[in-house]
Formats: C-alpha cells, structure tokens, sequence
C-alpha cells in the first residue's frame, strides 16, 4: 500500500504538483508551510501544518513520503537543503509523474522526481533524484541529467546532452547533441547552446543592436 504523502510548501509549485497528484486520486495527508493556503488553492482545506518540528513529532518517515513543493530558482537553494535535510533524517520523496507527461518505459527516473504536463522523456535518459522537467520540457533519448536539476517550461535537450549536479536551463532554451553542463550551470532564458558549459558558468542569449 503506497504512503500518505505530505507536501512541503505551498506556493505556485506545489499547487501544480497537488493538482496532479489529486487527479491521480493521491492522498495528500498534509501540508508543511509558515505561510497560509489560499481559498483557491488545490491545497486548501488539507491539514495545515505550520512548523517542521510540529510535523516531525506527528509523522514519521515510516508513515509518509514527502512531496518537494519548493520552486527550484536558480539563485536559491532552498529546494535542494528541504531535499537534503529531510533525507539526513530518513524520509523519502515521491516522484510526481503528470498523466499527460510522456516517459518512455526505458529511461530512467531518481527518487524524488518531477514531470510536469506535456513534458517528454525519451528513451535510455537518465535523471537524477529531486530533478525537475517542467512543462513542455524535452528530454532526448541518451540524455543524462543530474541531481537538483530544473529543466524549465520549453527547454529542449537534444540525444545525449549531460548535465551535472544543481543545473538551471531556463524556458525555451535548446541544447543540441552530445552537449555537456557543468555543475552549478545556468543557462537563461531562450539560448541555443552548441558548445559545453563549464562548472558555475552562466550563460545568457546575446544583446541585438540596432544601429541607427
């Protein structure tokens, strides 16, 4: 029997994720945030608790999975420390696979994994644990993402792109084959990347300018 999930968080992230999971009849037994859940939130009206020592005398890591609602920013890291603390302290995140993702039965998904709507993974990719694919992203066949990755809305990753650990790839970007990006790598918004990223490389698209 699966356990009862526990969502921490509770901004725009989490409510994607409890929306899918609450079409997928999931039991969301509670939520973890200092803040308050708004009335229209997919969230409301689930048990609110406020504190993380509230929550860890209440469940245990036997009793629940964790469900990481925290958004994956590139100049935070807060995602991957709520990733890491509780883990330290024995709980497991669950995956959160959308219905109208589409996940080829031959790659390969970590602990902790998130594929949002209308996203594709084809197959032999491999993706490391609390990584996200957001929606719409394409992840080609061969492809090697790591750990604490978030491939945003739009990205596209070509055959045998790898990317390591804490890598940003911002909406819209597109990676051709055989690419590789370094750890701590951000790519903005709307690059086309043809050459590899080096490890805490930032990459933006270039400035157009209009001569007069």
């Amino acid at each position: 029997m699966s356990k009862y999930l526990a969502m921490i968080g509770s901004g725009g992230h989490a409510n994607v994720l409890a929306e899918i999971l609450l079409l997928q009849k999931k039991n969301i037994i509670c939520v973890v945030s200092p803040n308050d859940i708004d009335i229209d939130s997919p969230l409301y009206g689930i048990k609110h608790i406020k504190s993380d020592d509230v929550f860890l005398d209440m469940y245990k890591s036997k009793d629940v999975e964790l469900v990481n609602g925290i958004g994956n920013m590139p100049n935070s890291d807060l995602n991957s420390r709520v990733f890491a603390l509780f883990s330290e302290m024995g709980y497991c995140f669950a995956s959160v696979i959308s219905p109208y993702a589409i996940v080829s039965e031959y790659a390969q998904l970590s602990e902790g994994v998130q594929v949002m709507h209308g996203a594709i993974i084809q197959s032999r990719a491999k993706i490391g644990m609390n990584t996200l694919i957001n929606t719409g992203a394409i992840v080609e066949h061969d492809c090697c993402i790591g750990s604490y990755n978030h491939i945003a809305p739009g990205a596209t990753l070509s055959g045998n792109v790898v990317t390591e650990d804490h890598v940003h790839i911002g909406t819209g970007a597109s990676i051709i084959q055989s690419i590789k990006v370094g750890t701590g790598a951000t790519i903005g918004a709307g690059c086309s990347i043809v050459r590899d990223i080096f490890r805490n490389q930032v990459v933006v698209p270039a400035k157009i300018r209009i001569l007069r």
